[in-house]
């Protein structure tokens, strides 16, 4: 509900007051005097909708001018346009631990930007204009301000998502390492789980959701170029676009989810886990308001940014052995739904002691490894041996050569970018 009468000052310093004119916003900086509102109409500032081909919206989110604000507290920031002023909550980023957060309502689109405060005096906001308005400003040229100091700027066009770059060295993210659990998007906790991120091109994150029941999740997407969830333990139900009723994940069960594909996380079991591998590391997540999920038209065959949904069904697997026999792999299909750019598999070696089962790798570009269970150890990494136990993972070096070996039983999740030869 929005209050009859708004606050004067909101979080980040800004004066709230009433528009006296029939269309648009005034947000008044503190410190400006009267007569200086950077009032911003509704003909430049509402936010353009477009649908795709397949009836999707909106296909680019940049066509809106945005007013960029600097905030100490995003969590409060976000709670005080929303439950107190009637915005709506957009985008989020990144997910893990959010830091931008894009809300719209009453006319106008605000970009909240975490930022600490120098000497207490908040940065001047800015508004950004989206670069298809440079044929209708008489200059292509903006002026660095404002009258009154608000700063002016072209908004970056959307960069399209770039391959990921080659792992340079051996990354390992232990169990019991100091990295903390992080509240992010939905009330999830998150554990980073590959030091460095790759030089911001591939994330992989252990989430979990410690409380069962309905999780606080609304439709969504993300602007990714590739990315999968794999239930380690516990269940959730979730539902994904023009893929019918919702369902559950189980253990072992393995979902893609292509660019841009609207879905909801519905419900879970208490103590949920699942690992999230994705890329870009930093990557938006936007707020669908329209969709409504379950669609009523079910397609698994349709292409989202020229990917297929894949949903891998642990139960119904089907085991291969490799070539050396000493390896037993389930293959999700990924590879194939990806166009080559990634692949996973859940690999099991079945050693004993005294007489342990190993296997050679040669390693992709990119090439994660989480172990599900059982101890491993793998080399040579730098003229050593790695041991490896449950929940501790990996990422290792770009065309690295080694082995696998293991004295008991033992099952990985395998990710590789791009996909490893069949």
């Amino acid at each position: 509900m929005v209050r009859t009468a708004a606050p004067k000052i909101n979080p980040r310093g800004m004066r709230c007051v009433t528009s006296q004119r029939s269309r648009g916003v005034s947000v008044r900086p503190r410190h400006a005097s009267p007569g200086e509102s950077a009032y911003c109409p509704d003909s430049l500032i509402r936010r353009l909708r477009m649908k795709d081909s397949a009836g999707s919206c909106p296909a680019d989110r940049s066509l809106g001018a945005e007013l960029v604000l600097a905030c100490g507290d995003l969590d409060a920031a976000v709670a005080f346009y929303v439950d107190t002023l009637g915005f709506r909550l957009d985008m989020t980023m990144p997910a893990d631990a959010p830091t931008v957060a894009v809300i719209s309502g009453h006319g106008i689109s605000l970009r909240l930007q975490s930022a600490t405060r120098d000497e207490g005096k908040p940065p001047m906001p800015e508004l950004r204009l989206p670069v298809a308005l440079r044929g209708s400003i008489a200059t292509a040229d903006l002026p660095a301000s404002a009258p009154g100091g608000l700063r002016i700027a072209w908004q970056q066009p959307k960069q399209a998502v770039a391959a990921p770059a080659e792992s340079r060295e051996f990354l390992l993210r232990r169990a019991d390492s100091a990295s903390a659990w992080v509240t992010g998007r939905a009330g999830m906790q998150y554990r980073d789980l590959i030091p460095g991120r790759v030089d911001g091109h591939v994330i992989a994150s252990h989430i979990r959701i410690p409380e069962g029941g309905p999780v606080p999740d609304y439709v969504h997407f993300h602007e990714v170029g590739v990315q999968l969830i794999y239930c380690r333990r516990g269940w959730v139900r979730v539902v994904y676009e023009d893929q019918g009723a919702p369902f559950v994940l189980r253990p072992g069960d393995c979902v893609l989810q292509p660019p841009t594909i609207r879905h909801r996380v519905l419900e879970s079991s208490a103590g949920l886990e699942v690992i999230e591998v994705g890329s870009p590391a930093q990557h938006e997540t936007w707020r669908d308001h329209e969709l409504a999920l379950p669609t009523p038209q079910v397609d698994g065959k349709r292409r989202f940014g020229g990917q297929r949904f894949v949903r891998h069904v642990a139960s119904e697997a089907l085991w291969q052995s490799s070539a050396q026999g000493a390896l037993r792999f389930a293959d999700t299909g990924i590879a194939d739904a990806t166009n080559g750019m990634a692949s996973v598999r859940v690999l099991r070696l079945h050693g004993s002691p005294g007489k342990p089962a190993g296997m050679p790798m040669a390693a992709a570009p990119v090439h994660f490894l989480f172990v599900l269970s059982g101890r491993l150890e793998l080399g040579p990494v730098a003229g050593e041996t790695i041991e490896l136990g449950s929940d501790d993972a990996c990422v290792l070096p770009a065309r690295w050569e080694g082995r696998l070996e293991s004295s008991s039983a033992c099952e990985i999740l395998e990710v590789a970018l791009p996909a490893l030869a069949a």
